[in-house]
């Protein structure tokens, strides 16, 4: 597809040139999906630059057309030290508008760095820009894998897949990461494995008072999606247990766990 037939405003061109010029993808295929703050196209990568014949490029819509939610609860306990910009974050100016965008992206590319190296099932984050992530692509060229929501999986297939977010949220946790705002709509399903996305709204529970209440309201969605397909279970335990886990230092994923034991 040529970039030049595609709207500026729908795809943010000028990122799409700039991974065009660093040799990093060859062309645009389709749009994947498209949200209320970004839209996520397939592109063909470059395998020489990427490693990957097939990418993603999620791309933040322009500022006006953006839906941001109320970030205070997801961004308290951080702090900026220029006063100028904190000022301008709390007033909604044009200007804090614009940080507050350049802050979402940055925030989704520096998470995902940090649970892609910790084997967290996240897309590969390749490249990134003030408005674009370049990430691995979860699917195929004719398929994008579904959201976990539309997939009906019998009770044995729910059981597998329900441990394997468990999982995810506990490595999360083990490198100071919660989504935030996990569901079976941000959570991707292809060749039975489940792959974790949309995390611009992810904290840190050192710093963040509502840590503790965002990780139960995570494990308690994944319990009630998983509850129609017959699997039963305690999310208020299960979220006290990581919980109590985690400040006791005691979490280690099962994996590291196991080589310990040997």
């Amino acid at each position: 597809m040529d970039i030049q037939q595609l709207d500026d405003d729908e795809v943010g061109g000028t990122s799409l040139d700039h991974f065009l010029a660093e040799g990093l993808i060859t062309d645009v295929v389709r749009i994947v999906k498209t949200g209320k703050e970004a839209s996520v196209h397939l592109c063909r990568g470059n395998r020489s630059t990427t490693g990957e014949d097939l990418v993603a490029v999620k791309l933040y819509h322009p500022l006006d057309r953006r839906d941001f939610r109320d970030e205070s609860i997801y961004r308290d306990g951080e702090w900026i030290e220029e006063r100028r910009i904190r000022a301008a974050l709390e007033k909604k100016t044009r200007f804090g508008r614009q940080v507050q965008g350049g802050l979402w992206v940055s925030r989704e590319w520096e998470t995902l760095r940090t649970l892609s190296e910790a084997g967290v099932p996240v897309p590969r984050p390749i490249a990134s820009t003030d408005d674009a992530i370049l990430m691995g692509y979860v699917g195929d060229l004719e398929l994008a894998a579904p959201q976990l929501r539309s997939v009906r999986p019998d009770a044995v297939e729910a059981r597998d897949l329900f441990e394997q977010v468990l999982r995810a949220i506990e490595r999360m946790l083990y490198v100071n990461v919660i989504h935030g705002d996990l569901s079976a709509y941000n959570l991707l399903l292809w060749d039975g494995r489940v792959t974790v996305i949309d995390l611009p709204q992810a904290i840190d529970p050192r710093k963040n008072r509502h840590a503790h209440a965002l990780l139960e309201r995570d494990v308690r969605r994944i319990c009630e999606h998983f509850e129609r397909f017959g699997v039963r279970s305690s999310p208020d335990r299960l979220a006290a247990d990581l919980w109590t886990a985690w400040q006791f230092a005691d979490l280690v994923p099962e994996e590291l766990r196991t080589g310990l034991e040997i």
